[in-house]
């Protein structure tokens, strides 16, 4: 009985504001032709609390989907283009020197870190010093100058992007860093349909714009009411039994596991995982989660915490043809 009367009081609670999310939903997928997927993920991720990882090639609208979001989020928005000569303070802040009245002091000057949604572009250009900066502020949700610790605006999100094709002067980001991101989703090239409308939409003369439908406070209490969503203990132990399975020094797990895979998910990838399933079901009108909120996050929270071997390289192996496998031993295991 008492669950029904949550599920009940978490629908009434989130019923007006996701309307505004669905008006919000409907309104990018227009301006942002042929991603409506990738759309659908960026809005689980960000009602989550998460970061996210976005990789495509250049040109595909990664920078417009960003600034979509923050305007009908109610964020404010901030790019940093990440250059191998960026330095750590050109992206949280410093301290300069005023002079008032003839006394000097000094005074902190806040970075572009401090906005509600900080798009983060071609991260992998920037020397593993910046990328740290920038990563330690995601997961401690502040920055420390100086001695003094200056907290980041909340709902404080990053959205990061790199080029799969550029390796000539960049750093890859490391898994531990990695790992701070909720997803990574990556952005496919349109359809010749899509491409046609792109087209179209582009190069004529009409300018759209995505008005507020959310603002950061209303944002905040999704985020919270997110973490109240349902999740029964059979779903919990089944993404346990799936994180475990891949691990190749697990024993009884599957031998192409113990093949092609050298680190296996962390528990920051079961953790992606159930929150990301609960705002799904949050998106979706649902109370509680169900087996296919589980299945839809699992690639994307995976995919870049499984760190496979040279033999998976060399055999064209990705983390989406073992996911199966996983997938079949965390349905015995968890039975």
């Amino acid at each position: 009985m008492s669950n029904t009367n949550n599920e009940t009081d978490i629908q009434q609670r989130a019923q007006a504001l996701l309307e505004k999310i669905g008006a919000l939903r409907s309104q990018i997928h227009e301006q942002i032709i042929g991603q409506d997927q990738l759309v659908d993920d960026l809005l689980v991720a960000l009602l989550a609390g998460g970061h996210v990882l976005l990789e495509g090639l250049p040109g595909l609208g990664k920078t417009m989907l960003v600034k979509a979001l923050a305007s009908g989020l109610g964020l404010d928005y901030s790019r940093v283009q990440f250059t191998p000569d960026l330095m750590p303070s050109d992206v949280t802040g410093t301290q300069v020197i005023d002079d008032d009245g003839g006394k000097r002091h000094f005074r902190f000057q806040k970075g572009p870190i401090f906005a509600g949604l900080v798009l983060a572009d071609e991260i992998n250009r920037a020397t593993p010093k910046t990328q740290s900066a920038l990563l330690e502020a995601m997961q401690e949700r502040s920055v420390t100058i100086a001695g003094t610790t200056h907290v980041l605006p909340q709902p404080f999100h990053v959205i990061a992007t790199q080029n799969p094709i550029e390796l000539e002067g960049t750093f890859p980001l490391p898994e531990a860093q990695l790992d701070r991101f909720m997803f990574r989703l990556d952005v496919s090239s349109p359809s010749a349909t899509d491409l046609a409308r792109i087209l179209t939409s582009t190069t004529g003369t009409t300018v759209t714009n995505t008005t507020a439908r959310v603002s950061a406070a209303e944002l905040h209490q999704l985020q919270m009411l997110v973490r109240e969503v349902l999740c029964g203990s059979h779903l919990t132990r089944f993404v346990a039994e799936l994180v475990v399975a891949t691990h190749p020094t697990n024993a009884g797990n599957d031998e192409p596991t113990k093949r092609f895979v050298r680190y296996g998910a962390s528990a920051r990838a079961g953790q992606a995982i159930l929150l990301g399933a609960k705002a799904r079901a949050l998106l979706a009108g649902r109370p509680a989660v169900v087996q296919e909120d589980i299945d839809a996050c699992l690639l994307p929270a995976l995919r870049h915490r499984v760190l496979l071997g040279f033999e998976a390289d060399a055999e064209q192996i990705g983390v989406q043809d073992l996911l199966p496998d996983w997938l079949a031993r965390a349905q015995r295991m968890a039975r």
